[in-house]
């Protein structure tokens, strides 16, 4: 059996920050919007629509043509009754301004029902200029956990930091210039070599002060500070 595809651009469903990206990554022009069919000689379309919304819109497609989605946490099973079923999710954070540059060099998790709807998704992720990993089904909520954590979590421990920062005259150029040095050490050394801080040295009566000064100040930052350094301390002891 002939397991290669010969590729051509999708139909792309969805006209969100990751539908337009990938749309024109791909080449497929302009995203359509959930209620409009795919052109009817599309060679397979791909769904980049919330995760809710894919079962319902792929089961209104026609047979016959393989069907994907860019969900992360979804398995296969959401693009039943399709028997050329695949998945595409780009590991990369998207905004408004990205563009197809933004995918280039990042991570794709990728599966497929069949060896021809897997070949068409590694081949799918890596026109559009990412490099492509297979996450196994049973995988792919811890898989998304861990992208959540990395991506969005990060985000809202930085929007706390800055927050406090802020509290003290201290801007928001300076508290990024200390998240991006922390994660190219991460980045470079690993978490281990990177973490520095009170924590680290075993400081703990320096942790209290900054306890009783969360207390006082952003009480309601009190249980996420507890639950990090509960994290960072068991870091540091592996370390």
């Amino acid at each position: 059996m002939n397991n290669t595809t010969n590729l051509t651009a999708p139909a792309v469903i969805g006209d969100g920050r990751l539908g337009r990206v990938l749309a024109r990554a791909l080449g497929a022009g302009a995203p359509l919007r959930r209620g409009e069919p795919p052109p009817a000689d599309a060679p397979a379309v791909l769904l980049a629509v919330p995760d809710g919304a894919i079962g319902e819109l792929a089961a209104s497609l026609p047979a016959g043509v393989p069907v994907g989605h860019c969900s992360g946490a979804l398995t296969l099973d959401a693009l039943a009754p399709h028997e050329e079923r695949f998945s595409l999710h780009p590991l990369m954070t998207l905004t408004l301004d990205s563009g197809p540059q933004d995918l280039v060099g990042a991570g794709a998790a990728v599966a497929g029902s069949t060896p021809r709807s897997l070949a068409l998704a590694l081949e799918l992720a890596r026109h559009a200029g990412l490099d492509p990993f297979v996450v196994a089904e049973a995988d792919r909520a811890l898989y998304h956990a861990a992208a959540s954590i990395g991506a969005n979590f990060l985000v809202t421990v930085e929007a706390i930091a800055d927050r406090l920062f802020a509290a003290v005259g201290v801007e928001h150029r300076h508290a990024a210039t200390l998240a991006r040095a922390s994660l190219e050490n991460w980045a470079r050394s690993g978490a281990e070599q990177a973490l520095t801080g009170p924590i680290a040295r075993g400081d703990g009566a320096t942790v209290e002060r900054q306890r009783v000064a969360l207390a006082a100040r952003a009480p309601d930052v009190l249980r996420a500070f507890d639950a990090l350094a509960d994290a960072t301390r068991a870091l540091a002891a592996g370390a």
